[in-house]
């Protein structure tokens, strides 16, 4: 772990994450493109999440298909969090991270039976189903699976199943009210009961009203479940990339969440997936210029990263804050920040004002915790950055850059 050297003099503007001089540093120290995270944002952001909501049955679980980063995995962990899993890799991390597979909720869609058998194997207990044929599946594995055969009088104590609710007719996850009946029978046979109802709003939902104007709705329907134990009311939970736009109160959410399930004749556990709302703003992506040209009065920036090193736009709406470390007070020019390919739409930016910049300047791409690192690639055979963390004023290295070698894993040449 190496110390960071601060000089008091050096403070970094409004927006910028860290000082000129740390940029510099971790410049020097690790190169870049590099994605930095800021253990005191990401605890600070928990501690907010976690405060919000008083019900005294809940547990916040941690949807890692933003971030699976071990490192980051463990502030969860550490904080009293659980892990939601969408897929048998989210699992996977979950389980090397430190979690209990009792701690893991998984809500996964189209699993075949290989999968199905690894989750169990690995002993996940809490699934949320998102069709029928699922439902049937599970079962016919479940009956099937090695480790429930001495113990198929208990299937129904061991394991807790619950509904991925269907609630629009655009939405290709969920199952609809009408199909609850069967469902249920469907689990009878294999010695289940359908306990827990599980809404997802849809990905990147900053409208608090969103959640608060269903919480009736949802409940309601959750009633019509003859065993009901849990109720998992999101994921979806948005981020602000827009600083000056809406974001999701999760003081109000959970104010009126806590009041609808206090007047509940019975006492229903409460399970809350925060994923991008949770991470997103403890990480940034640093880039250097290594290429200015001017189109008119159109700044053009190249920079030594890649489009492929953040989410795609349909997953943060096309933008993401972009800071440099120029004097505040500068002139700005409208500006598009391109990445290192030759693919036509590479940008990083596209339309920002930003100053007159100069080779070797330092970019910083904010909020990038969430769908950064986790939905890069390797398109144009680029390697991936590699990721730090800062902590208690040292930064360390939590994954490694990539080299072109990777570029040849499990080529049979």
């Amino acid at each position: 772990m190496e110390t960071i050297q601060k000089n008091p003099a050096t403070i970094p503007s409004l927006l910028t994450p860290f000082s000129l001089e740390v940029a510099e540093e971790l410049l020097q120290v690790y190169g870049f493109p590099l994605y930095v995270y800021d253990s005191n944002i990401l605890k600070n952001t928990i501690s907010h999440i976690t405060n919000s909501i008083n019900y005294p049955r809940t547990k916040f679980y941690f949807a890692s298909v933003t971030n699976g980063n071990i490192s980051l995995l463990k502030f969860f962990k550490d904080a009293g969090w659980g892990l939601h899993a969408n897929t048998p890799g989210d699992v996977f991390l979950g389980l090397k991270s430190g979690f209990y597979p009792s701690e893991i909720v998984y809500s996964g869609s189209n699993l075949n039976q290989e999968d199905i058998s690894q989750l169990l194997d690995w002993g996940i207990t809490t699934f949320n189903l998102d069709s029928i044929s699922q439902l049937q599946l599970f079962s016919q594995v479940l009956l099937s699976h090695p480790q429930t055969q001495s113990h198929r009088e208990n299937l129904g104590e061991n394991l807790r199943i619950g509904l991925r609710l269907n609630v629009s007719q655009d939405s290709r996850i969920g199952v609809s009210i009408k199909d609850f009946q069967e469902a249920i029978d469907i689990a009878s046979l294999a010695g289940l009961k359908i306990t827990g109802l599980h809404f997802y709003r849809g990905t990147g939902t900053n409208a608090t009203a969103a959640f608060t104007n269903v919480i009736d709705q949802v409940i309601s329907i959750a009633e019509n479940l003859p065993h009901w134990q849990y109720l998992d009311f999101g994921g979806g939970f948005g981020y602000p990339y827009h600083r000056d736009q809406i974001s999701f109160n999760w003081h109000i959410f959970g104010d009126e969440l806590t009041a609808r399930l206090n007047k509940l004749p019975i006492n229903v556990d409460l399970i809350i997936e925060p994923g991008r709302a949770a991470v997103a703003g403890c990480g940034t992506l640093l880039v250097q210029v290594v290429s200015i040209k001017w189109q008119g009065d159109k700044q053009i920036v190249g920079v030594n990263s890649t489009v492929a090193n953040i989410s795609v736009p349909a997953v943060h709406g096309g933008y993401r804050e972009v800071v440099t470390w120029k004097n505040s007070t500068s002139e700005t020019y409208l500006t598009d920040v391109c990445g290192n390919t030759t693919y036509s739409r590479d940008y990083l930016a596209k339309n920002y004002q930003l100053p007159a910049l100069q080779i070797g300047d330092i970019i910083a791409i904010l909020d990038v915790g969430a769908y950064g690192y986790a939905m890069s690639s390797h398109f144009l055979h680029r390697p991936k950055p590699a990721e730090i963390l800062l902590e208690n004023g040292s930064h360390r290295l939590i994954r490694k850059r990539e080299n072109y070698n990777v570029l040849l894993n499990n080529q049979i040449v």
